[in-house]
């Protein structure tokens, strides 16, 4: 009674290997301890599933229900939750420690446009040749770009030197 693609994580009918079980009802009432035989047979008269809800319990847990509308409500359950899942990804924006104005101001629209996207954004200044021995340039840069961007987001790591590049990564509030 395999489906493809879906994976039976429940014990039904058969499979169960027990000499009895705690028993629920069709209507979730507590129906108690029962030989396994029996309760096969009143799932059966029911025209329906004992299904092994919890088998690590002692005795398991079995439940008398219709075990293919069980599975297609998780996995609609598990569906919805997939769709309500947002991806955090890490944007990279690069800066220069002599930075103009001009490309100051449109590389920090792309922050902010990231920021309110809801995505975490790595400020990133990068040194070339001669300019890593004047790294407090660049701590001012990205501290200027979280200044302007501080209403919207929370420093996960303050700026770093690593290499020749200087790290800040920004989240987004919640």
């Amino acid at each position: 009674m395999e489906v493809e693609g879906i994976s039976k994580d429940h014990m039904i009918n058969d499979e169960i290997r027990a000499k009895e079980v705690r028993l629920v009802g069709a209507e979730g009432e507590q129906i108690g301890i029962t030989p396994f035989r029996e309760a096969l047979q009143m799932a059966i008269d029911l025209n329906l599933d004992l299904v092994n809800v919890a088998p690590t319990a002692k005795p398991p847990v079995c439940r008398i229900m219709d075990y293919g509308k069980f599975r297609y409500e998780q996995q609609k359950k598990e569906k919805e939750a997939r769709k309500n899942q947002k991806i955090v990804d890490v944007k990279e924006v690069w800066f220069r420690a002599n930075i103009d104005e001009h490309d100051f101001q449109t590389k920090l629209r792309n922050v902010l446009k990231f920021l309110k996207d809801g995505d975490k954004v790595k400020c990133s200044v990068r040194f070339r040749g001669r300019e890593i021995a004047h790294s407090d340039i660049g701590r001012k840069v990205l501290e200027r770009v979280l200044q302007e961007a501080n209403e919207l987001c929370s420093v996960e790591r303050a700026a770093k030197l690593e290499g020749r590049s200087m790290i800040m990564i920004l989240a987004p509030k919640a």
